[in-house]
C-alpha cells in the first residue's frame, strides 16, 4: 500500500520495483493486489491487457481498518493488552507512556473540535 500511495497508480511491475531490497516476486505482487482489491482498499482500471492499480482508501483509513483488525484479532479487543505488550516490546517507559497518552488526548481534543 505505501508504494501504491506513493505512485498514486501503477501496474504490478511498477508497485515490484518499488520495493528497496528483497523485491518480491511479480506473481505475489500481483497477488496480494488482487486480495486488496477484493477487500476494498485498492482499485483496479483496465486498460487493454493492462490492469492499474490505485489506492482506493487513504493511508487513515487504512490504518483505522488494520489497528481495529490487530486489537481484535491478536488482543481481544483490549486496548490494554495491546499497548502493554508493545511498551514492554519496546523497553518503553512510564514516561513516554504518559507522553503518549497526552498526544493521544490533545489529538482527540483537535479532532473534536472541528
Amino acid at each position: 500500500m505505501q508504494i501504491l500511495w506513493l505512485l498514486k497508480e501503477g501496474v504490478v511491475k511498477q508497485v515490484v520495483e518499488g520495493f528497496k531490497e528483497k523485491k518480491p516476486a511479480y506473481t505475489t505482487v500481483a497477488t496480494v493486489l488482487k486480495v486488496l482489491e477484493k477487500k476494498g482498499f485498492v482499485s483496479r482500471r483496465k486498460i487493454g491487457n493492462t490492469n492499474l492499480f490505485s489506492p482506493a482508501v487513504s493511508k487513515k483509513e487504512y490504518t483505522q481498518v488494520q489497528f481495529s483488525s490487530l486489537l481484535k484479532n491478536y488482543f481481544n479487543g483490549s486496548f490494554p493488552k495491546m499497548a502493554t505488550f508493545f511498551a514492554k516490546e519496546n523497553n518503553i517507559n512510564i514516561n513516554e507512556l504518559e507522553e503518549m497518552l497526552k498526544i493521544t488526548v490533545d489529538e482527540f481534543d483537535q479532532e473534536n473540535k472541528s
